[in-house]
């Protein structure tokens, strides 16, 4: 398993789960100096920093970009994928084709959180979940394009209200036949409505794809009241070798949260 940290660059994102919210130089240098592999990149746009910035910050420091978050399009430009407005969602298709195409430059995967909205009001559960099928379908097609799969997130019940449990996301990525898009397993979320983790972890089998290790109260594995041993050897036992990232809470500050989180991960490995 391989270590990431958040790097956010989006001004409306100040107070959400991200580790750095340093210019890019910064974040880099502090990845590399607590000993992270590789960085996960919350950036406003996908024109927003020059791609050859990133390469050379990723040449200079010896990261990789475990992936890409699309959340600005919603906390930025209030978009969705499950909007009742036509456009809003094609808008959403957009911003987030566009973000696959940034991140498929560095080899990432996209991931889709926020933007996959919620059902309610005039929209239908299952009108939602066949706007929501449809944009999936067409961001695994894209980002199949780069050789890279298209991740998407269940949130707690308090962000959406369309999948919140590992067990039916993951049913439902199946029943759709949904190629190249994989789940992330956000361990914070997953407190709140998982009855057991690290069963859940095994429920998700092939289609995880992607884990933000996070503790129970958004901050630095450890400092809540997460079990995480059970979790760890969980993913061993999947042989997960995909990312351990920290999108938590800066708190009590960012360098303590960075520190925290590879403290907890190097206590596990064998």
């Amino acid at each position: 398993m391989k270590t990431a940290i958040t790097l956010c660059r989006v001004h409306e994102a100040a107070a959400g789960p991200f580790v750095f919210h340093d210019d890019l130089a910064t974040g880099f240098r502090k990845a590399a100096e607590h000993g992270f592999d590789a960085v996960e990149l919350f950036l406003p746009a996908p024109d927003a920093v020059p791609m050859g910035d990133i390469k050379a910050l990723q040449d200079e420091h010896g990261l990789a970009v475990a992936a890409v978050g699309s959340g600005a399009g919603m906390v930025r430009h209030g978009l969705s994928l499950t909007d009742p407005s036509p456009d809003k969602r094609a808008a959403a298709l957009e911003f987030i084709a566009s973000m696959i195409d940034f991140g498929g430059q560095l080899g990432a995967p996209v991931i889709l959180g926020s933007m996959q909205g919620k059902h309610g009001g005039e929209v239908s559960r299952d009108q939602a979940l066949a706007w929501l099928t449809e944009a999936l379908r067409e961001a695994g097609a894209r980002a199949a394009e780069h050789d890279v799969p298209f991740i998407y997130e269940p949130l707690n019940r308090y962000e959406t209200n369309l999948f919140n449990h590992a067990a039916a996301a993951t049913d439902y990525l199946i029943a759709e036949d949904l190629g190249n898009i994989v789940l992330l397993a956000d361990l914070f979320h997953m407190a709140i409505e998982e009855r057991d983790i690290a069963a859940s972890l095994k429920a998700m089998g092939s289609k995880l794809g992607h884990v933000h290790w996070a503790d129970s109260n958004r901050q630095a594995m450890g400092l809540g009241h997460t079990a995480y041993e059970p979790i760890f050897a969980a993913l061993s036992e999947l042989a997960y070798d995909g990312y351990l990232s920290a999108e938590v809470f800066p708190q009590p500050d960012a360098d303590t949260a960075a520190a925290q989180t590879i403290q907890s991960i190097r206590a596990l490995r064998p």
